[in-house]
């Protein structure tokens, strides 16, 4: 049996970058993880927006650094459109900052955390490896691999995505509401100049998203219902083209198909309890969030970011595992987490829902929150520090 004082399973994003910002602890850290990452071809469609306290935490672990520029766009400003006459503006230069959030590649920074991973002395990287068996003894975590391979750590992190096999395995309950619906996800080029904006529509079929790539191009995400979202995506591509610019008011113009569309279900997804004796929970494992607010990886960091914190204060006397030192971390995650979900559902079902004059509403709010500046200050600032 090989002996850890940290066991992480799965290498996403979230227990990647955990593992990375363990890297100057006296932790003893293993990896698990199924299938390490690879680059796709051309341009990966899937794209996260990825917020300024959060580069900062990339920048911490020494990963911000190594990521290709000219794979990365800023978003200078953002422009979100009511499904009336309602309009809501932000701009980095009226916030004082650079910029807005960047947007990214997930398997360039998936890839990236991989490499500097194999380069980390203090962790122990196993894959391809695959979970079997979980066992939770009073001092240990015991978890089985497929192939035989035995594990024990004070601490096991399930990291390992919305349908953990870690969660699962622990009995740790997980309340999911669909949304029937699903995000329909897919690079273009564009005919004009995004300029840095990321543009984002409220939209009776649903939710679309225009997020700037580096050059002439973007990556959308339309969240909308099951059906709409099939037809979409068996589209011929020169049709898809057509409905997704005209969906955006053609505001970029004509429209190049780059990667081929992809669809994935949408839902909501609460744990009550994301930790226990010897088990804590980090990423998507231990919240789902709608994609409208674009938020869901910045969770994720910033779950890293709070636990990684909290085991690098700890004293060799410690035990990392006591479910006592595990609420801390709980604690400390669950008012942005319900925070963020709540905010999203609301947002969604406010503009799903159309009672008379309600639509008048909502747009007015939007227009009314566009004319307020310190209300706008308010929120973006909340956005850029903490997320």
């Amino acid at each position: 049996m090989q002996q850890f004082d940290l066991i992480i399973v799965g290498g996403g994003l979230a227990g990647a970058s955990l593992a990375l910002a363990l890297r100057d602890t006296r932790l003893r850290v293993a990896l698990v993880e199924n299938a390490p990452p690879h680059r796709p071809e051309g341009w990966d469609a899937r794209i996260y927006a990825i917020s300024p306290a959060n580069v900062s935490f990339l920048e911490s672990i020494g990963a911000w650094r190594h990521l290709d520029p000219g794979r990365m766009a800023p978003i200078r400003t953002m422009q979100v459109y009511g499904d009336g006459s309602g309009r809501l503006d932000f701009s980095a230069f009226e916030t004082g900052v650079p910029e807005l959030g960047w947007i990214l590649e997930s398997s360039l920074m998936a890839c990236e955390f991989w490499e500097s991973a194999k380069r980390q002395g203090n962790l122990t990287l196993f894959s391809p490896a695959r979970p079997e068996g979980l066992d939770f003894r009073h001092d240990a975590a015991v978890l089985r691999l497929s192939d035989g391979t035995t594990l024990s750590s004070r601490l096991l992190v399930g990291a390992d995505g919305r349908d953990s096999w870690v969660r699962q395995a622990a009995g740790l309950a997980a309340i999911n509401t669909p949304y029937a619906e699903k995000g329909l996800v897919a690079n273009f080029a564009t005919e004009m100049p995004h300029n840095n904006t990321a543009f984002q529509w409220f939209r009776d079929d649903g939710v679309l998203a225009y997020l700037p790539l580096p050059g002439q191009r973007i990556s959308i995400v339309w969240s909308t219902p099951d059906d709409h979202a099939d037809e979409l995506c068996n589209l011929p591509a020169e049709l898809l083209c057509e409905r997704v610019a005209e969906a955006g008011g053609r505001v970029l113009g004509n429209l190049d198909l780059l990667t081929p569309p992809a669809a994935f279900p949408l839902r909501l997804m609460r744990v009550p309890q994301t930790v226990a004796p010897r088990l804590a929970l980090v990423g998507d494992a231990a919240h789902g969030i709608h994609p409208l607010s674009g938020h869901g990886i910045n969770l994720g960091f910033q779950d890293a970011m709070a636990l990684a914190g909290q085991l690098a204060e700890t004293q060799p006397w410690q035990d990392i595992g006591d479910e006592r030192f595990l609420q801390r971390y709980q604690r400390a995650r669950r008012e942005e987490t319900v925070l963020m979900q709540t905010t999203t559902d609301s947002l969604r079902r406010l503009f799903k829902a159309s009672p008379p004059g309600l639509r008048s509403l909502r747009n007015l709010g939007l227009d009314m929150a566009n004319s307020l500046p310190f209300v706008k200050n308010a929120l973006v600032r909340y956005a850029l520090g903490a997320l």
